[in-house]
């Protein structure tokens, strides 16, 4: 179980928007939403595990407090911790006191 004092990292939440360039083409970017406090555990062992991290993927599960904006994040948003880029692999997860949310990342290469 997560404690507040474990919430060590500074993470900043991108969402996802859809724009035009000037050729007239779709193209999807990232505009930060909020910061947060958050704990990032490294995922080690599993079949699948191994596989991401011999991809240089590095699966990890990051933790953060539950409020109102962070309920609005999807599997679509991306989170930069120290300056690393991470996919949201899946909708974040409520801890089960729902005082945290937890969400499965990958470090984008």
């Amino acid at each position: 179980m997560t404690t507040i004092g474990e919430l060590n990292r500074r993470a900043t939440f991108l969402r996802p928007i859809k724009d035009r360039d000037a050729d007239g083409k779709v193209i999807q970017s990232y505009i930060p939403v909020f910061e947060a406090w958050a704990n990032v555990r490294w995922l080690r062992g599993g079949e699948s595990v191994m596989q991401s991290r011999l991809a240089s993927r590095s699966p990890a599960i990051v933790t953060i407090r539950a409020h109102v904006a962070a309920r609005e994040v999807t599997s679509e948003w991306r989170v930069q911790i120290e300056g690393r880029a991470f996919e949201i692999k899946e909708d974040p997860r409520e801890s089960d006191d729902r005082a945290f949310l937890e969400l499965l990342v990958e470090r984008i290469a």
